[in-house]
């Protein structure tokens, strides 16, 4: 075994040496204070990129989603997300610690859920509305994770927005892989990224960067942020050092994603021609390959712990299914490699 093949996540990423050198060289200065030039460009970048009127820079994803929450509902509010979104299934029940609030869940096609779920959970809740809680905001995540990947379509998205502003709820997007989902769609990102109240995407996954999300919006709702932020223990000092990291993931990585993608779909190809082996969601339209092994004769966890001894990793985040996520430390040869290892565990 040469070298571990990680492909748990792409959050496993290393930053690359242009990263590297352009955090030693930072320009630094107290962020709380607003005083760090290299935060208030990358700030600044990313809010045009993303087509919106200011940006927050936010140590992590998880607490740019509850910022959002947090500045847009009131407590004992509902959250309409899918039911395997991220806000709800992987940030620890943080809305309603944080925030009050609950969700309700809308249970999608492969992660996406239709105008007609938003139309009859906001009827439901405006009947005998003095009894029953306000759902004051719609999430929507795109690409869906833990639905394999999945890039929303555009219509859709589009019929739910307008339905949500129709009915007074706000709109939040969980935009963690938004790069994913522009490139993959070729749609510019902040056409995926128009018509919400909030935005946020991640510096840290796909693009590489060490650390670090992107949170916009109007120019009121970042001021508010900043306030949340530092309420959550996100305020941070000479955080240059790492925004610097931020500002060549936006200017340089956001193109190669395509290779990632076409890893993937190879790597969902391969593994999909071994008996028993389907794509648990039908697709692979992103850098996300969640495969359904309910089939094999050997359990997930059995071909999980087998490829890890030949090098390769992945996670098993259901019972008879495994997940698998190409990022830029994956090459074509290590799709290879891993297809093979696979066809030995599982059998041809």
């Amino acid at each position: 075994m040469s070298r571990l093949i990680d492909m748990r996540s792409d959050t496993v990423t290393m930053p690359t040496e242009k990263m590297r050198r352009a955090m030693a060289q930072a320009e630094v200065g107290d962020d709380v204070f607003q005083e760090d030039p290299t935060v208030s460009a990358l700030e600044e970048e990313c809010a045009e990129l993303l087509g919106y009127e200011a940006a927050l820079f936010v140590p992590t994803g998880t607490m740019g989603n509850q910022i959002s929450i947090h500045l847009l509902t009131r407590p004992g509010d509902e959250v309409l997300i899918e039911g395997s979104g991220h806000s709800y299934d992987w940030e620890n029940s943080g809305m309603a610690v944080i925030s009050g609030v609950q969700p309700r869940v809308l249970i999608g096609d492969r992660g996406v859920f239709d105008v007609d779920d938003v139309e009859e959970a906001l009827f439901d809740r405006m009947k005998l509305q003095y009894l029953r809680a306000r759902v004051s905001l719609v999430i929507i995540e795109n690409t869906h994770n833990m639905a394999g990947g999945r890039v929303w379509p555009h219509d859709r998205m589009t019929e739910v927005q307008e339905l949500a502003r129709a009915r007074g709820a706000a709109l939040h997007l969980d935009g963690a892989r938004l790069f994913n989902a522009a490139v993959a769609s070729g749609t510019a990102v902040a056409d995926l990224a128009v018509g919400f109240d909030t935005v946020m995407v991640s510096l840290s996954k796909g693009l590489c960067a060490p650390l670090g999300s992107i949170l916009a919006g109007s120019a009121g709702l970042i001021e508010d942020g900043r306030r949340v932020r530092k309420l959550l223990g996100g305020g941070m000092r000479q955080v240059g050092v790492v925004a610097a990291a931020g500002r060549v993931a936006i200017a340089e990585m956001i193109d190669r994603l395509a290779e990632d993608h076409d890893n993937a779909r190879r790597l969902a190809k391969g593994l999909t021609e071994l008996p028993g082996v389907e794509l648990a969601y039908g697709h692979c339209d992103s850098n996300i390959v969640i495969i359904d092994v309910a089939d094999c004769g050997v359990s997930a966890e059995e071909i999980r712990n087998r490829l890890k001894e030949q090098g390769v990793v992945c996670l098993n985040p259901g019972s008879n299914v495994l997940r698998l996520v190409t990022h830029a430390a994956i090459n074509s040869a290590d799709i290879d490699f891993t297809i093979g290892v696979a066809r030995e565990v599982i059998g041809d």
